[in-house]
């Protein structure tokens, strides 16, 4: 619940790029996933240095598990609590956990039972943190302005993705693995006076309406009920659920087998990988331009169409810059559906159940999706790359039948800009 020092009354409020309060949040959000991305990049060279292959691998995917058993109850925490409060606290404790890891590595060597806890510990406290994030958006700015806003925040993970990698192994390089850790927690550490001064919005009678908590596990209860009774939130989460185990472990592990298999080596794997994100990029900044388009569940559908389309011929393209062609058409695509799905899902959620939602879509991405990882590698080892990207991408495809099936999401619209306001 807002408290009156920090509720940001309801009003016709600038856009989205303009708004001071938005660009605080989006500013401390980019610092905070830069730090994020540096973390991984110093958990990933520590382990590298100090243990074998396998061990590397163990302590990379420890961070995971936690995140995955515990989203959902980050997602009650989240509606029970300020969602502003709650990032604050576990920014605070990652940052804190950070700093103390790079302490101890500038006096002694990384073990692997040291690395392993600390991915442990991260990934539980992200479990606090990634519900609550998703969940603020529709709390610092007008249902007008999600669309802009869902473009801007892909733009920022796209950013950090840039530019955390090689601030991170520019740390590693100068002062080895405490400097890198170092980084990451200052980055961290820099989101936080930012959000402090981030005002959220009075929800008025909505917000007044909002029922009294009960135990944990009914508002889990109350929330899946929630998600599942409603008309277009169901069936997008659904869709997107899909959508990521079909198309995350081919773009991922599989793309890599494909690379490996056609020969285009490493370079060609990059070429690949920077024209995916370049589509991504353009499909986050044409949302934050134009932070509105007509029909929205109807290209929703067809984006993620596109996309499933994309996902399968890329395994039949004879050559390198024709698979680089249709990496980027499947980036663009799935750039566009994913800001969709996520600007619809949070206009149409109570603000009571938001953490609640977020954390079932983010469980999806971060506790589903992965397991499809191994058994994209094992059926390519089994038959090859061609079949098993055209069966992942029709599987796939069965979101676009669950979206169109769904009279919701056909109709569905993102809020108009409120006259008046200037873009």
């Amino acid at each position: 619940m807002a408290t009156p020092e920090t509720a940001l009354p309801e009003r016709a409020a600038a856009p989205a790029h303009r708004d001071g309060n938005v660009l605080r949040w989006l500013t401390a959000y980019t610092a905070s996933l830069v730090g994020d991305s540096v973390y991984f990049v110093a958990l990933g060279w520590s382990a590298q240095k100090a243990v074998g292959p396998t061990e590397v691998g163990l302590v990379m995917a420890s961070g995971a598990l936690p995140r995955a058993l515990l989203m959902l109850g980050g997602g009650v925490v989240a509606d029970r609590f300020d969602p502003r409060r709650v990032i604050l606290g576990s920014d605070a404790l990652r940052c804190l956990l950070i700093l103390a890891v790079a302490a101890v590595i500038a006096l002694t060597a990384p073990a692997l039972w040291m690395l392993v806890s600390v991915a442990l510990v991260f990934g539980a406290v992200d479990a606090l943190f990634v519900p609550a994030v998703g969940a603020l958006p529709p709390l610092i700015t007008s249902p007008d302005q999600l669309a802009r806003v869902t473009g801007m925040r892909a733009l920022a993970m796209r950013l950090s993705q840039i530019a955390g990698p090689p601030i991170g192994g520019l740390a590693m390089g100068l002062g080895g693995p405490a400097a890198a850790f170092t980084v990451a927690g200052l980055f961290i550490a820099l989101s936080l006076p930012l959000l402090l001064t981030t005002r959220i919005r009075s929800l008025g009678a909505r917000e007044a309406e909002k029922p009294e908590p009960g135990t944990a596990r009914q508002d889990l209860l109350d929330g899946l009920r929630y998600l599942r009774r409603h008309r277009l939130i169901g069936p997008l989460v659904v869709a997107g659920a899909i959508c990521e185990l079909g198309l995350v472990g081919t773009l991922n592990v599989g793309m890599l087998l494909l690379n490996a298999e056609r020969g285009w080596g490493p370079s060609g794997y990059g070429w690949i990988v920077s024209s995916f994100s370049a589509g991504a990029a353009a499909s986050a900044s044409l949302l934050a331009i134009a932070g509105w388009l007509p029909r929205a569940g109807l290209v929703l559908a067809g984006t993620l169409l596109a996309g499933c389309a994309g996902a399968t011929a890329i395994a039949l393209v004879p050559t390198l810059w024709l698979a680089a062609v249709v990496a980027g058409v499947i980036g663009l695509n799935a750039g566009v559906f994913g800001s969709l799905d996520n600007a619809l899902i949070q206009t149409a959620a109570d603000p009571a159940y938001l953490g609640r939602v977020t954390s079932v879509v983010m469980l999806t991405m971060v506790g589903l999706a992965p397991l499809s990882y191994p058994l994209v590698g094992a059926a390519i080892g089994a038959w090859g790359s061609a079949p098993v990207f055209v069966g992942c991408g029709l599987f796939a495809g069965l979101g676009v039948v669950i979206a169109l099936a769904s009279g919701a999401v056909r109709h569905a619209e993102l809020p108009r800009q409120r006259p008046g306001v200037a873009v």
